[in-house]
């Protein structure tokens, strides 16, 4: 029984192209193609915060430089006797990934904070509670929510097939937020808003790698057209065969050697004609953005952009009063994990955090400020007498 129930000599091959199309559904436009899932109004994705930071390196940067211009800190107790005890706990407390120092510990928690918009830790203490550990939770894993008891306390809860579960010794847990909405409780990222532009930064970089694979890794199109006589038409595609081979042996061949074929033939370089649009002036918009988000200057991201010295320092004031910002955020923080430690020991008294100065230029403006108001000041006062 024939399983095709047409005759042979009725079928008809029929050659058509294919277009591919830009708008495929299995087509990646670039190795995070993650990030093309992305829908506005949703719920925060934390592995798509990830997933940005690791596809533009520009805001990997600048959250790493975020965490490394808030500078270092000091912590002082009122009671002189706990310095020395606050001191000895400030250098030696371990933190996650080996690190040891309250300062490593922060520098991971703020980081933690700047790319999800919450942060949440907790202290672990040994017998005599005093805090032994420091541990960096992972923030997808928890949630918050208030008190029933009390509007006024927020509880970390874990999530769960169940729900949430309250999880025991809130005291010992300590979290930050940033820029949450009205009536939230938990955060928002610093990077929302900007997977809708790093999509399509990413889709004009793909599309560069793949053009250059294309025009920069030159083809060549060989096209080898018979004469009207008969023996070249029957012979065509024996000779096209040979043409093939001679060709792709002197390609594959590491030294130069010449072409020789017989007839009329045709050598192109494919894509020679076509031009790779100009990238400059959309990346820059894309990267705009990107740099008016993340709130640091552009020469701190590597990015050559044409300013003047006045502008310079205005973005620097700008960004000072930002990591002011951000250091009132994590000072009650460090105070509390402080005041925990030295509650073990007897000190009730409370503690201060000095933080470093931003930069010397800050330092040196200040004194600068200072010595003309005091020119003013006598001044003012010799014209008074």
């Amino acid at each position: 029984m024939a399983i095709f129930k047409r005759k042979a000599k009725e079928e008809k091959t029929v050659e058509t192209a294919v277009p591919l199309l830009a708008g495929q559904a299995d087509r990646k436009t670039h190795p995070f193609f993650a990030l093309d899932r992305y829908e506005p109004f949703l719920p925060c994705e934390y592995e798509l915060y990830r997933t940005l930071r690791e596809a533009v390196p520009v805001i990997d940067a600048a959250i790493y430089k975020t965490v490394r211009l808030t500078g270092g800190f000091r912590a002082v107790c009122e009671d002189e006797r706990a310095n020395a005890v606050l001191e000895e706990f400030q250098n030696s407390i371990c933190s996650d990934s080996g690190s040891v120092s309250l300062q490593s510990f922060i520098d991971t928690y703020f980081e933690q904070l700047l790319t999800y918009g919450t942060a949440i830790a907790e202290m672990l203490t040994d017998s005599d509670n005093r805090v032994v550990y420091l541990y960096n939770a992972p923030v997808k894993d928890l949630s918050l929510k208030r008190s029933s008891k009390d509007f006024r306390k927020i509880l970390v809860c874990k999530d769960g097939i169940n729900g949430n579960t309250v999880i025991k010794n809130q005291d010992r847990l300590i979290f930050s937020t940033l820029n949450a909405s009205a009536g939230e409780l938990m955060g928002n990222s610093i990077l929302k808003g900007l997977p809708f532009v790093s999509r399509i930064l990413l889709k004009i970089f793909n599309s560069i790698g793949e053009n250059w694979d294309r025009v920069g890794n030159v083809r060549f199109a060989v096209t080898y057209k018979p004469d009207g006589d008969g023996a070249s038409k029957a012979y065509a595609k024996e000779r096209a065969m040979q043409i093939a081979e001679e060709w792709g042996s002197a390609m594959k061949s590491n030294e130069v050697r010449d072409f020789i074929a017989v007839g009329d033939v045709d050598i192109k370089v494919i894509g020679a004609d076509n031009q790779i649009l100009d990238s400059e002036v959309p990346v820059r918009q894309l990267l705009e953005q990107i740099v008016a988000k993340l709130s640091l200057p552009p020469f701190m991201l590597g990015l050559s952009w044409s300013t003047t010295e006045r502008m310079s320092q205005q973005q620097a004031d700008a960004l000072t009063t930002e990591l002011e910002h951000y250091r009132r955020i994590l000072t009650p923080i460090i105070i509390k994990v402080c005041k925990t430690h030295l509650k073990a020991y007897g000190f009730t008294k409370d503690v201060s955090v000095v933080w470093n100065d931003i930069t010397l230029k800050d330092t040196l403006d200040d004194a600068n400020a200072r010595y003309l108001n005091a020119q003013a000041d006598a001044l003012i006062a010799q014209i008074s007498d």
